[in-house]
């Protein structure tokens, strides 16, 4: 039997090279038997292209593939004979039931989620060895860390990369959070040679094509937390189950907007926005009230302008995440498979284009994306990542809860917010949402 956690926090990697059947957590593994042949799979090529990772059941070489998460194959006769893909834990049923028994008030809810939430961080903080956590300064990281310190006799450690770039430094807020929880706090300031420096290393550590890059900084934190501890824990998750991204506030009413005028409109309104100069798009954008600016729109502009054009909600979500519109053009003998962004009908019956979107996510962003940026940065300096929010039961929480108690006033995640505001002052966390770039 071969299986993988139920939302893909750790890699499974298996399949056929000559006579071997081989498996393994890394493709470096697999690459060092007698057997591999490790011929490119070209049609995972287009994929990466598109989507910036190559994404689940795929893997870059022909005949391997990536188990998915909450699933498990039954292997027989030394490789001979494999089972198709079984679900163990399907969460496309449990988003399918959404909120519709949800009982309790808001209050209520919060409380249940503290008492979920401390449970699955005391879980994880769980170790004979040194333990800390990363702290961007974001409600994530802070909530993790919060719930650390609550159950904790000593500071906490945790750990923070700043830049010297304004615009891409979360550490000052890193920096206050932990001064007002009482954790014992480390950051380092990187310099683009040292941003640098990690690249020639990139591809030993991620070992098939894999191009955010906050795999960057994502790398130096784990490697000065792996300075002071063995295992940290993580604040990944809380965007795809809570509503985080702009992309699910921003982006959805941008959709709801759009669909109201005709497509030949909204093709020459996105041609039109294809024509804004970027850096002038800054600078007017630096003389406009907090409330109104985009971070880095100069950056998000051409995406904008391109998905505007779309017939449906979910054509304009793939095309919103999608990074090169026509992959197969630029990859020679390549033809681009289809995935749950062109097969809809494969969808659960989950009501609501916002919720689709965050599923989608959880089924392809989020593990193959996100958790494997931070498997491989903290694998690479052996660092064990635990990553708390993902505790089933707070993932099977999150699709109990409406719509309404994730977003408000055109922000998402407010159960989790509010529930911060115990731990945290509100003043210190109300800043707008940065990722964490370069």
């Amino acid at each position: 039997f071969l299986a993988r956690d139920r939302m893909g926090e750790k890699p499974l990697y298996y399949g056929s090279s000559g006579d071997s059947f081989l498996f393994g957590s890394e493709l470096k593994s697999l690459r060092a038997h007698p057997h591999w042949r490790g011929d490119i799979d070209r049609n995972a090529l287009t994929l990466f292209m598109r989507h910036n990772y190559v994404p689940t059941p795929w893997s870059i070489y022909q005949g391997i593939s990536k188990l998915p998460p909450a699933h498990f194959v039954v292997v027989r006769e030394t490789g001979k004979e494999v089972s198709e893909p079984k679900c163990y834990w399907n969460l496309g049923k449990i988003a399918a039931r959404g909120s519709a028994n949800t009982k309790g008030s808001p209050e209520e809810l919060i409380d249940e989620l503290d008492e979920l939430l401390r449970d699955a961080v005391g879980k994880r903080m769980v170790a004979d060895v040194p333990l800390g956590s990363f702290l961007s300064g974001g409600f994530d990281s802070s909530m993790v860390v919060a719930l650390m310190q609550a159950q904790s006799t000593q500071p906490v450690k945790t750990f923070t990369i700043g830049f010297h770039e304004k615009g891409y430094n979360e550490a000052e807020q890193a920096k206050a959070v932990a001064k007002h929880l009482g954790t014992d706090h480390t950051e380092l300031y990187v310099t683009p040679e040292e941003a640098m420096a990690v690249i020639p290393r990139l591809p030993t550590i991620w070992d098939e094509p894999f191009s955010d890059s906050s795999q960057i900084p994502t790398f130096l934190v784990s490697e000065l937390a792996r300075q002071h501890v063995t295992v940290s824990l993580s604040g990944d998750g809380g965007d795809e189950l809570f509503c985080g991204y702009s992309r699910y506030t921003q982006g959805y009413q941008i959709w709801k907007k759009l669909r109201l005028f005709p497509r030949p409109l909204r093709r020459a309104l996105g041609s039109l926005l294809q024509t804004l100069p970027g850096a002038s798009l800054e600078s007017l954008i630096r003389i406009l009230p907090k409330q109104y600016r985009v971070p880095h729109l100069a950056d998000r502009l051409p995406k904008l302008a391109d998905v505007i054009k779309e017939d449906s909600g979910e054509s304009y979500y793939r095309r919103l995440v999608s990074h090169w519109k026509d992959p197969a053009a630029v990859v020679l003998r390549g033809v681009e498979p289809l995935t749950i962004f062109e097969t809809p009908e494969r969808l659960p019956k989950i009501s609501g284009l916002r919720e689709r979107m965050m599923y989608m996510d959880s089924l392809t962003y989020l593990p193959d994306d996100i958790l494997t940026k931070v498997d491989r940065a903290s694998m690479a300096v052996s660092l064990e990542a635990r990553v708390p929010l993902l505790d089933h039961r707070v993932v099977e929480f999150s699709w109990r809860i409406p719509m309404s108690l994730k977003v408000r006033d055109g922000k998402g995640k407010w159960l989790l917010r509010e529930l911060l505001y115990r731990y945290v002052p509100r003043k210190l966390m109300e800043r707008p949402k940065m990722g964490f770039g370069v």
